[in-house]
């Protein structure tokens, strides 16, 4: 399949998607209608991330089998500066004693490993707002003190950032309150891609068929273009 036929594809299966969430949170009997629709919509956007990245991949001449997608946990160690610093001697030396069970286990939605290296980290949301950047700056920001070169993405369907994330235009100059964020974690050099034009409106979901958004071949067509050429450094490893 082409890229235009498999872009077409993933619009069509888009439509298909959105049109039912809603059905499927009334009729639903074991979630709560929220829930339900938070699933399928999170669901969706994964779905397209990860159909993307693999179509960017091929499309620039990689192995597909030399490409890998999960979301494994990274162990994260405690550090020696933290435990140095703890000015109660009794507790310092518990903490090095037993220093090898200080760990916390971290992931975010798609680790994409090209020949088993890590090199691109996403995170998915079906919106983002600044509350919800702040926990995603600290997670990548976290995953780099591991791997200082990974590339660091936020994909979302809508955006509540702010500024002009939800515009779609060729430059994004993004929002007050994000770059400020965005300063405090100077290793993280986060791409923020959206999918849909219009910034979301709580009281106006996509999944309401008065307020259905689209999702344009054009926008598809750029994102596959900075994955492709993100990609292409990768192509040697």
């Amino acid at each position: 399949m082409g890229i235009d036929a498999k872009l077409d594809e993933l619009i069509k299966e888009y439509n298909a998607v959105v049109k039912v969430i809603d059905r499927a949170g009334r009729e639903s009997v074991d979630r709560a209608y929220g829930g339900v629709v938070r699933m399928a919509k999170g669901g969706l956007q994964e779905y397209l991330t990860e159909e993307i990245v693999k179509l960017a991949w091929e499309s620039i001449g990689g192995n597909p089998p030399h490409l890998s997608i999960n979301p494994n946990k990274v162990t994260i160690n405690i550090q020696d500066s933290y435990i140095n610093g703890i000015a109660d001697k009794q507790i310092r030396q518990y903490i090095q004693v037993h220093k090898v069970n200080y760990k916390y286990k971290l992931s975010v939605d798609k680790h994409i490993f090209i020949k088993n290296k890590f090199v691109m980290a996403i995170e998915c949301k079906a919106f983002a707002e600044n509350a919800m950047l702040k926990r995603i700056l600290v997670d990548f920001m976290l995953l780099k003190t591991k791997y200082p070169k990974l590339k660091t993405f936020l994909f979302q369907l809508e955006s509540q950032l702010g500024g002009d994330y939800s515009r779609l235009d060729s430059v994004t100059y993004g929002s007050y309150s994000t770059h400020t964020l965005a300063s405090y974690f100077p290793t993280v050099d986060l791409k923020i891609v959206t999918l849909l034009k219009g910034e979301r409106k709580v009281d106006k979901p996509i999944h309401k068929a008065d307020y259905f958004k689209p999702l344009e071949k054009r926008q598809l067509q750029r994102v596959l273009a900075l994955m492709q050429d993100t990609m292409r450094e990768f192509l040697g490893v």
